[in-house]
């Protein structure tokens, strides 16, 4: 065999290498997702991981222009068990091999990803490296790489994903998918923070009648309030949220100025301008097949994870309350403000698991920016 996957406790995986040629680092994590792959790799919250998919045939469905969730591939490396000699998908335009190789991916197939999903599971993720083309005799040069490697916890990797400059968003879903936006008169102007963000979250607002302005993620507080948006967004991103300290700081000072929404990174950056905490999770939540408890409705949905931190149960919330729990481990899957009208959820409601069980958070925050919206006309 060619590649390696080798982990800083020493652990080796052998395979076959695909894709892209050489050696990467990252955090090695696993992700449970039945289909999907493209729109996991172009993910800006994969950045600097390592993707290790339980789904053991992968690639069939190749890969095609509409699905890319940003302008790139973000993930430091991609493991499967195995990959797939046939591409057959009707919007596909090339093979998942090629397309790892065109972004400068290592990928690694014929690897044992139930034994290494399982050794994450009873170890925790941790850092690793992959290697492609390289002599697999030379194991402990990799694992001396992987050691090496910068950990996730205390990591600000919002700055190497975020846009450098504002950009505003018109595109809409896809009809096929989704029925046609109404015709709507008025058009309210949202500012959404962009700290990885994912294409088919703009969409989703889009859809509703909003007008989206994406601004990078260290725009003050100040500068947002001056574009006059009737309501603010908190995207999804990579790292550890603590470390993003401005964003932490803008986000307080606009509480209680104009309604805010956040998804994932943005719900955790919430919990902390709000006075909570956030804490590393062992192996994380990763897949599109979560059950999440609403606590005010009792209604259970399936959703979208992709994240390695989450906000402390014991959190004080400065009068916010915990709306949402995950149920595979009670760990905190929404939060809401309602004095300061903030609301945020640790799931992607945008990735349509359920497959729309969780649209009603983006109808709730369109009604809080159009009420505001003509509290101020």
């Amino acid at each position: 065999m060619n590649a390696a996957l080798v982990l800083e406790d020493g652990r080796v995986f052998p395979g076959e290498g695909f894709g892209a040629g050489g050696v990467s680092t990252g955090e090695i994590v696993f992700n449970t997702s039945m289909t999907g792959y493209q729109e996991i790799l172009t993910d800006p919250s994969y950045h600097r991981q390592i993707i290790a998919m339980t789904a053991p045939h992968v690639g069939n469905t190749g890969v095609n222009l509409e699905d890319l969730e940003s302008g790139r591939a973000w993930a430091a490396g991609f493991v499967v068990r195995s990959l797939s000699p046939i591409v057959s998908n009707w919007r596909g335009r090339g093979d998942l091999a090629g397309y790892l190789r065109s972004q400068g991916i290592v990928g690694i197939t014929e690897v044992a990803t139930r034994a290494l999903v399982r050794h994450i599971r009873d170890k925790g993720v941790m850092r690793a490296a992959i290697a492609s083309g390289e002599a697999p005799a030379d194991i402990q040069r990799l694992l001396a790489i992987a050691r090496a490697a910068p950990a996730m916890s205390g990591a600000n990797l919002v700055d190497e994903v975020t846009a450098s400059t504002p950009y505003d968003w018109r595109e809409t879903s896809d009809s096929t998918w989704y029925s046609a936006p109404a015709a709507l008169d008025a058009c309210p102007l949202v500012v959404a923070y962009d700290f990885g963000i994912k294409r088919n979250i703009l969409r989703m607002m889009a859809d509703r009648g909003l007008r989206v302005r994406v601004a990078p993620a260290w725009t003050s507080a100040a500068e947002v309030l001056e574009m006059a948006p009737a309501g603010v967004f908190l995207s999804n991103g990579p790292g550890d949220p603590a470390a993003v300290n401005y964003a932490i700081e803008n986000v307080r000072a606009l509480l209680g100025r104009v309604p805010i929404f956040g998804i994932c990174l943005g719900h955790q950056i919430l919990a902390l301008a709000l006075g909570g905490e956030t804490v590393k999770m062992r192996f994380g939540h990763r897949g599109g097949n979560q059950p999440v408890k609403n606590l005010e409705t009792g209604d259970i949905e399936i959703a979208a994870h992709n994240h390695g931190f989450a906000v402390s149960a014991a959190s004080t919330l400065d009068g916010g309350e915990i709306t949402h729990l995950n149920l595979n481990d009670n760990t905190v899957a929404g939060l809401r403000h309602r004095p300061l009208q903030a609301f945020s959820v640790q799931y992607h409601p945008e990735a349509s698991p359920g497959p729309h069980d969780s649209f009603y958070l983006f109808d709730e925050f369109v009604s809080a920016a159009r009420q505001r919206a003509a509290v101020e006309t």
